[in-house]
């Protein structure tokens, strides 16, 4: 039995598929189905029912599974340990986020932990919140960054930025006339005018819960995947857009977009790192860790 074995069982196990574990370890198919075999042979017993193109765990096969995930851990954690001997951490971590979390949030972090330690390989991994909360239950990534809050057992979540939603309007807008001296508006007045809202997620579930509790039918002139199209779309008036602060500083700035806020609304965004509450970190991990939360708590201290 050795750890190819085990890490294509646990493939095989999470995709439940034989074709697409190969796809993933970039084998054949027949080459996994002779490990899975040759596994089964040495075990003593099946580990999965292949039925008619559907594989399942077979008794023996879901017996078997923690103890596949505890040795490829236990794995992990011993070549950690001896690249770590020497004193500045090396290695690789994966941070999966939104594209808006790692054009704005995320640059600053990474360039500090880069400066501190440039022998550790960062890799980026664009999804969207449910995807990168089952990459890191899946252990396919160190870590995510998604919107708060997050209620899983199984995750540890750490806030690293807080900001809030504004309404955002193109330059020359009549909304901004309705605006006070604040720069706020009554919200049943800026849902007279068409508004571009993301298609899911916990933004558009704030949005949607505001809208229900003051009994407001919105005008949806559009749903958008993407923060960025959104931003686009708002600065060429086809409608008003709900962003992140930081995500639109530069283009207040300059003046191409207006900021409004909502009069008695404050819609708050917070961004957590999370990663699985079992994982061992390594020291890179522990220092990232430690780089992406400390300019929050420095804030809120």
């Amino acid at each position: 039995m050795d750890f190819e074995q085990l890490r294509t069982f646990l493939e095989v196990s999470r995709l439940k598929s034989f074709s697409r574990a190969a796809q993933k370890l970039l084998r054949t198919q027949p080459a996994i189905s002779a490990q899975i075999r040759s596994l089964e042979q040495e075990v003593g017993a099946r580990l999965f029912d292949r039925d008619g193109g559907k594989v399942t765990f077979t008794a023996a096969g879901r017996l078997f599974e923690p103890f596949a995930e505890y040795c490829m851990e236990r794995q992990r954690h011993i070549l950690l340990a001896v690249a770590e001997q020497e004193r500045s951490p090396r290695g690789e971590l994966t941070i999966s986020a939104n594209e808006a979390t790692h054009l704005y949030v995320l640059p600053q972090v990474f360039a500090h932990f880069r400066r501190q330690y440039p022998r550790v390989m960062l890799g980026v991994v664009r999804a969207e919140r449910l995807k990168t909360l089952e990459s890191v239950i899946n252990r396919e990534v160190d870590f995510g960054v998604v919107s708060l809050p997050v209620r899983d057992a199984r995750l540890t979540v750490e806030t690293i930025h807080r900001d809030e939603l504004a309404l955002v309007a193109p330059k020359g807008h009549p909304l901004l006339g309705h605006s006070t001296a604040r720069g706020t508006v009554p919200i049943r007045e800026a849902a007279k005018y068409p508004l571009l809202l993301p298609t899911h997620g916990r933004r558009r579930e704030q949005l949607d819960e505001l809208f229900r509790v003051n009994d407001i039918s919105p005008r949806v002139a559009m749903e958008l995947e993407s923060s960025e199209m959104l931003k686009r779309y708002v600065s060429v008036g086809l409608g008003l857009g709900f962003l992140p602060r930081t995500n639109v500083a530069e283009e207040e700035r300059s003046g191409t977009l207006c900021l409004l806020s909502l009069e008695g609304v404050r819609l708050a965004r917070d961004l957590g790192l999370i990663f699985r509450k079992d994982r061992e970190l390594s020291r890179a991990a522990q220092e990232f860790l430690e780089i992406a939360t400390q300019g929050f708590r420095k804030r809120n201290s």
